[in-house]
């Protein structure tokens, strides 16, 4: 359909765990090379298909190991799934995991570009974000300080700042405002409100039940990685509450 942007076909991921602890990369290559390393499958998601379209806002809920993160990083690309597709029509913007794509050693000023670069701005146009992003964030008295030194909370401001520059077709944030305080979080919150109403398709996921029912209208209820349940956010967000 014209207005789909992400669709997730029959998506499945198998991870293969070692049964034994293998101590060294030299046992490791000589039981790989002779064929005896044993392996357990441990399917993250199985068979999990939904379609969102523009404007759409997904929470993903479900305890943890249930796949939700599993389930962002193959839409991003991060991940191939072992059966199955993905299809996404739009620019994606990814919060996955905290401190992704920093160099712990650049201050936050030279992360601010490289990020920008990965997430494919040119130096022109990060220069024209710049004090947006500093001003968001709130940290303009660190921008010369090395991010190794930050707190995670520091770390989140700086990388939702950086994500919601501009108007990605896509947001994705993985527990990313369950970090830092709560007034931040709240004006984290203003700005995917805002972004949703200029077609911003969001995927989100958070232990927050309270966040998921006020930030999306859609959600889907992942189970040991199949789903549980996907619809409307307030019917599946109480079905999981009573559960």
């Amino acid at each position: 359909m014209e207005n789909t942007i992400i669709e997730v076909n029959d998506v499945s991921i198998r991870f293969n765990l070692e049964r034994e602890r293998v101590n060294s990369l030299k046992e490791y290559l000589i039981r790989s090379i002779k064929g005896t390393i044993e392996y357990d499958e441990f399917w993250a998601l199985r068979n999990v298909s939904f379609r969102l379209n523009r404007g759409d806002s997904l929470g993903l809920i479900g305890l943890n190991g249930c796949g939700k993160s599993t389930m962002l990083k193959v839409i991003a690309g991060v991940l191939k799934p072992t059966g199955g597709e993905v299809k996404v029509n739009g620019s994606i913007a990814p919060l996955i995991e905290l401190g992704a794509g920093f160099d712990f050693d650049l201050t936050a000023k030279e992360n601010v570009f490289l990020n920008g670069a990965i997430l494919g701005y040119s130096k022109k146009q990060m220069l024209e974000h710049y004090d947006g992003i500093v001003e968001f964030s709130e940290l303009e008295e660190f921008m010369d300080v090395p991010v190794k030194n930050f707190s995670s909370g520091m770390l989140s401001r700086l990388a939702f700042a950086i994500a919601t520059i501009g108007k990605p077709d896509i947001l994705i944030v993985d527990e990313v405002l369950s970090v830092g305080d709560f007034r931040f979080q709240q004006k984290c919150e203003s700005r995917i409100q805002s972004m949703m109403k200029e077609d911003t398709t969001i995927l989100f996921v958070s232990h927050s039940i309270e966040q998921v029912k006020m930030l999306c209208n859609k959600a889907v209820w992942l189970e040991k990685g199949h789903v549980k349940m996907l619809g409307d956010v307030e019917d599946v967000c109480s079905a999981y509450e009573c559960s």
